[in-house]
């Protein structure tokens, strides 16, 4: 089994430590370096090329916004995981605009963390759509007020039919409630849903959360 790689990035070195330890107890993950801000997250990133960049927004001198998007341009292979400290926090929404595959909650359970960061590792996003679309929601302000769903050349890409499926994505739906909807099998929603990301150039679900509502396919409420 190969292991995961988990770069640990927070300013506090108590909870690096703490991080550390809960990582080195699994035979299926290694703890391959620590910073303590953004600046020192980018190096390291583009130095060991960690499978999964488990990241503290609030630092001083770079944040973790910053240090992601920079990550995301780089080393677009390793995954950026956010730890935030409210569910609705800006800093969070702010993430997975810059292309975080997620975000936990500081005080998550060590159980919670690790499921994160396997589940992220693997490639898929760790936020529940439903939480996505709170998060967008609530600072649906900070989105382009210009533009439009036809104002990105991606969406012509779509057929009419992965187009509703990636707005009942939008909505939040899972997989199983979008077959629901739309009178289709689970599989081939999964089917669509893979084919969406690839022609929208998206890394997983939560981006395609956030491009419904960027390019308008679903308005908030």
């Amino acid at each position: 089994m190969t292991a995961i790689r988990v770069l640990l990035v927070d300013d506090e070195p108590l909870l690096r430590m703490a991080f550390t330890m809960v990582l080195d107890a699994q035979a299926d993950m290694q703890p391959v370096g620590e910073a303590g801000d953004g600046a020192e997250a980018v190096r390291l990133t583009r130095a060991l090329r960690p499978d999964v960049v488990l990241m503290d927004v609030r630092m001083p001198g770079t944040d973790g916004i910053e240090a992601t998007a920079r990550i995301i341009e780089s080393c677009p292979e390793s995954r950026v995981l956010i730890l935030t400290t409210f569910d609705l926090d800006e800093y969070a929404f702010a993430g997975l605009k810059a292309g975080a595959s997620g975000f936990l909650l500081k005080n998550a359970l060590p159980e919670e963390l690790l499921a994160a960061i396997r589940a992220v590792a693997a490639g898929d996003a760790v936020v529940a759509p439903r939480i996505t679309r709170r998060l967008l929601e609530n600072f649906a302000h900070q989105l382009p007020s210009s533009g439009g769903a036809e104002g990105d050349e991606r969406l012509t890409r779509l057929t009419a039919r992965e187009r509703e499926v990636l707005v009942e994505v939008g909505r939040g739906l899972s997989n199983t409630e979008i077959a629901a909807v739309l009178h289709l099998a689970e599989a081939t929603v999964k089917t669509h849903l893979s084919r969406i990301l690839v022609k929208l150039e998206l890394r997983d679900r939560v981006q395609a959360v956030v491009f419904a509502y960027e390019t308008r396919l679903i308005r908030p409420n």
